[in-house]
């Protein structure tokens, strides 16, 4: 089964996709075809996406889905027009929330993701470039760190750390062990200061030996007695040293950065 989704929001359209990529993932068998359409702000462009729905309900011959977050009702109903499934994200909470505050919603458009905390938002840039400066080892000075991730070459150590950073504002650096420090069994010198703060991350061997020889084709570094080796040398030196690890394999950013978090109690709101 096959069914062509919309992601449509007055706004980026990032809520609207995360929670309806949440939601989809608890169908398995059906293939979802995605498009997000932001900043759907005024009726002509409500009237241009209901369109472009109508007309892929015509191509398919089923109707489309919509995860909708947008707060104008007036925007809301032209879309509704195009005759898809329409799923109101915000709808079931704007009126127990009237209710409760004695207020009404002001329905006003691009509220979402506005930049209303500059001091925040610079925040996250520091941490950005925080993040790229101490990337594999390229700066050792961990003074600011809030996490170090520790695991082998290409285990997610990168991508995880730019995205605490980009969406929490954590000062997130990593560092690759070596075949000299997974020779030694020893935590490098460079790092024991911050025992506390590191936090390690594994693969499977066979997903890594994908990933690395998508890098380095027919290289030693990607073949698959290399990576098992470098991950059980890796794992016996975590734990020796009590750090904790997590198993990327099957896990996104999303969760893999929370699980890091929660374990450290570090507390930050998402941006």
């Amino acid at each position: 089964m096959r069914r062509t989704v919309f992601f449509i929001s007055d706004s980026t359209g990032i809520t609207a996709e995360t929670i309806g990529n949440s939601m989809l993932a608890q169908f398995e068998g059906v293939q979802f075809d995605t498009h997000r359409l932001p900043f759907i702000d005024n009726p002509a462009k409500a009237e241009a996406a209901s369109l472009r729905i109508k007309t892929k309900y015509a191509q398919d011959g089923q109707r489309p889905i919509v995860v909708n977050t947008m707060t104008s009702r007036t925007l809301c109903d032209i879309v509704a027009g195009s005759g898809a499934l329409m799923l109101d994200v915000f709808a079931p909470f704007i009126e127990p929330l009237e209710a409760e505050l004695g207020a009404k919603q002001s329905g006003a458009v691009n509220r979402s993701h506005g930049l209303v905390d500059f001091e925040r938002y610079e925040a996250r840039i520091e941490a950005t470039n925080y993040a790229l400066a101490h990337d594999d080892g390229l700066d050792v000075d961990y003074n600011q760190a809030d996490v170090v991730l520790v695991g082998v070459s290409r285990s997610g150590k990168t991508p995880t750390c730019l995205y605490m950073a980009l969406h929490y504002g954590v000062c997130a650096a990593n560092y690759p062990l070596t075949d000299d420090d997974l020779d030694k069994l020893e935590l490098p010198t460079r790092l024991r200061p911050y025992r506390s703060r590191l936090f390690g991350l594994t693969i499977d061997p066979i997903r890594l030996a994908q990933i690395r020889e998508q890098r380095r084709p027919g290289s030693r570094y990607a073949t698959l007695k290399q990576c098992r080796w470098e991950l059980e040398q890796a794992d016996r030196l975590m734990r020796r040293e009590n750090i904790p690890v997590l198993n990327t394999t099957h896990t996104s950013i999303e969760e893999i950065s929370s699980k890091i978090f929660e374990y450290l109690g570090i507390e930050r709101h998402m941006y």
